[in-house]
């Protein structure tokens, strides 16, 4: 694979994400130039003893600290001399204090992914970092080195010192590193690669760890995964509304042009793109028959010819409306056959269906808005203070400047917006799988989607409990850190970001979003396959009997002999007149690819069986990013 060039500039997301999973970076030689200019107009104010923050004084509450011109500890008894000047000392010490983070080591592609966005960001030319240094941090990047970097111990300004500390530490040959697939020392991680330690000079330790390069990495992989989640939440809607034979004029392009938000109208398309082809949705009323629990005598119609129907795993059926409740609806039942099966007699569906791109795009804005800041801070400055040599100015404060540019707030607040989106998009789901489960809304399906004919079954209901489960977690979750800020270092830094617990906590939601959607794929496959099969069913009833056959099915209608009963017998035949008119019924071609890959992995559940594998295997499916992926290559 080709080297990433980093230069300060053009660093996008998807490079990242190359870098952050194992692609190897080069330096830009224009860059390396701004980089020196830097470096020695920084040796060269201090050759002057101007007094700079962070490079002749000491950081934080100590800025009013200005360094002298030896150790005075070297002067106390028995004194052991560094041998280091208080320059080198300052850095040193910087880097060496501050990495103090507890918790789990980051995963490999979020520090590897830090180490991209430092360098980077210290290729600009505004840091003071010298070339020979940043070559050593993009040549352990290379090598495979990946510090240890426990994950808690950001509070988002100045920066995420202390992890970004966890991450320069190894150069200086200190702390741990996993190298090869082992967790070793610092040093000898650089050792095995063939990799000396690196002496801090002006400035260095606060340019390697001053800056938002942990709440930055994990925000671009945070909507990285969730750029995928996004496209299967459309997908899992898609499904669903095939599985209730769902009305598509909420859809439709002429609506969405009139409250044009970006992520709506993208998502409105899209379920029109993966429900072309679908002959379940928008299917007449009429047409769509209620399931009905299996009996020996569901299916032995006499002379049938349909050896196969003994194999069927439910019955279905219609209720006739009585011509003596058509009163003052004569109309309706003029253009509406007046049978009652699973679908009602109405122009729309619930909100969980008929707002998804409402919902969805929502999300989607919120993500887009993250990705803008994002992709602002890939090629941002984010130390401090921030050097330029090449500014005229009387003094050297004019020339490096104190600001704060490390504080994270532009991505906390970003990535709280996400966080917010999360359990959203996770809830509408859930809401879904509810409808499915539920026969008081799953209109016309069995409850929780099998058959239990002997009442021993629970089918797919536990499966709702797993998604409730984790939608309160998402939303107990969703609280934005953003807002609470807790004063550090002695109240110098009194406001800070708090915006790598943000990151953090949304790149482990977006884990659970997917296992959400999965749940719903699961279960929207079992439904597409039940009311396929129901339809289709009823279809080829009416292509094999005639009215009287088909009326067997039908409830409510009058005896034999009846009064009415030709009135009756006159609609169930113009009912199986139109059913078998209509060609077989099966969903959108997007949708029944996605609804192949899951067969593949999991069978129609026709009797209660052990789930947990097979959840799992939904999991598996959306992580990998297989049926997606199946969908795309349509």
């Amino acid at each position: 694979m080709k080297p990433i060039l980093l230069d300060g500039q053009s660093l996008t997301r998807d490079r990242l994400v190359e870098i952050a999973f194992g692609a190897s970076v080069a330096l830009d030689a224009t860059a390396l130039k701004a980089v020196a200019r830097a470096a020695d107009f920084l040796a060269e104010q201090v050759r002057r003893e101007e007094p700079i923050y962070g490079v002749s004084t000491g950081f934080g509450s100590n800025a009013d600290k200005l360094l002298g011109a030896h150790p005075l500890r070297d002067e106390l008894p028995n004194a052991v001399r560094s041998g280091r000047s208080l320059h080198e000392e300052l850095q040193h010490n910087l880097i060496v204090t501050h990495a103090v983070c507890v918790g789990e080591p980051m995963a490999p592609e979020i520090v590897r992914a830090m180490l991209g966005i430092r360098i980077n960001t210290l290729l600009k030319g505004h840091s003071g970092i010298r070339v020979e240094t940043l070559q050593a941090l993009a040549a352990m990047l290379n090598a495979g080195i990946v510090p240890v970097v426990p994950s808690l111990g950001s509070v988002g300004a100045s920066g995420d010192l202390a992890p970004l500390s966890h991450l320069a530490i190894v150069l200086l040959g200190g702390g741990e590193a996993f190298y090869q697939g082992e967790r070793i020392p610092g040093a000898e991680a650089l050792a095995r690669a063939g990799l000396a330690p690196v002496t801090l000079s002006y400035k260095e330790g606060l340019a390697l760890n001053n800056g938002t390069a942990q709440m930055l990495a994990m925000g671009v992989l945070a909507t990285y995964r969730l750029d995928n989640l996004l496209d299967t939440a459309d997908l899992a809607a898609a499904m669903t509304i095939d599985a209730f034979a769902g009305r598509l004029g909420a859809f439709a392009e002429e609506v969405h042009a009139l409250r044009p938000h970006p992520g709506q109208v993208h998502v409105a398309a899209r379920l029109r793109e993966l429900l072309d082809g679908s002959t379940l949705a928008d299917i007449p009323y009429h047409l769509v028959p209620k399931f009905r629990s299996w009996l020996p005598s569901s299916w032995n119609v006499p002379d049938m010819g349909w050896p196969e129907s003994q194999q069927l795993r439910f019955d279905i059926g219609w209720e006739w409306v009585p011509t003596e409740q058509r009163h003052g609806r004569e109309k309706f039942y003029r253009r509406f056959m007046p049978f009652r099966g699973g679908k009602k007699h109405q122009p729309q569906d619930s909100y969980s269906l008929r707002c998804i791109p409402q919902v969805h795009g929502a999300v989607r804005d919120a993500v887009a808005q993250a990705r803008r800041v994002l992709e602002i801070e890939l090629n941002a400055v984010t130390d401090n203070p921030l050097v330029f040599p090449d500014r005229q100015a009387e003094h050297v404060e004019e020339q490096v400047i104190s600001a704060g540019h490390f504080h994270g707030m532009p991505l906390a607040l970003a990535m709280s917006y996400v966080k917010a989106a999360i359990p959203t998009l996770a809830s509408i789901s859930e809401r879904r799988l509810n409808k499915l489960v539920d026969p008081a809304t799953n209109d016309g399906l069995p409850a929780f989607l099998i058959g239990n004919e002997d009442g021993t079954e629970s089918g797919h209901m536990i499966v709702q409990y797993t998604a409730a489960a984790i939608v309160n977690d998402l939303a107990s979750r969703a609280h934005p850190a953003s807002v609470f800020s807790v004063p550090t270092s002695a109240n110098a830094e009194d406001h800070v970001s708090m915006g790598a617990n943000e990151a953090r906590h949304v790149l482990a939601m977006v884990q659970d979003l997917g296992k959400v959607l999965a749940l719903e794929l699961y279960t929207a496959a079992q439904a597409l396959d039940l009311r396929r099969d129901m339809i289709n069913a009823a279809r080829d009833l009416a292509r094999r009997a005639d009215a009287e056959r088909l009326a067997t099915k039908v409830a409510g209608g009058p005896l034999p002999e009846s009064a009415g009963r030709a009135v009756f017998v006159e609609e169930v035949e113009a009912l199986r007149a139109a059913l078998a008119a209509t060609d077989e019924f099966h969903p959108g071609h997007a949708v029944a690819v996605a609804h192949a890959v899951i067969r593949a992995a999991i069978p129609f559940l026709d009797r209660d069986r052990a789930m947990d594998g097979e959840v799992a295997a939904a999991v598996r499916l959306v992580e990998s990013g297989e049926i997606l992926a199946a969908v795309r290559n349509l």
